[in-house]
């Protein structure tokens, strides 16, 4: 009897732990899926900055030199 329920005991842990193996499987693509979709944010993000850099470095070439406003007595 004794060996018997010893095998219960057994089955009963192996059943949980096969569950607790599907539910970390379940947990590791879903946070497989958040990083793949935070990398895509992320690599927008980074493109979008370096359209901003792009377009500020375009505007500061646009203005005129610092040394020529200073000679010309700028409107302090």
């Amino acid at each position: 009897m004794a060996d018997l329920k010893h095998l219960d005991q057994i089955t009963e842990r192996v059943e949980r732990l096969l569950l607790r193996h599907e539910e970390l499987q379940r947990t590791n693509q879903l946070l497989m899926e958040q990083v793949q979709s935070l990398q895509h944010e992320r690599d927008s993000l980074k493109s979008r900055l370096q359209a901003a850099r792009g377009r500020i470095d375009a505007l500061l070439e646009r203005l005129p030199p610092m040394a020529e406003e200073s000679a010309s007595g700028g409107d302090a």
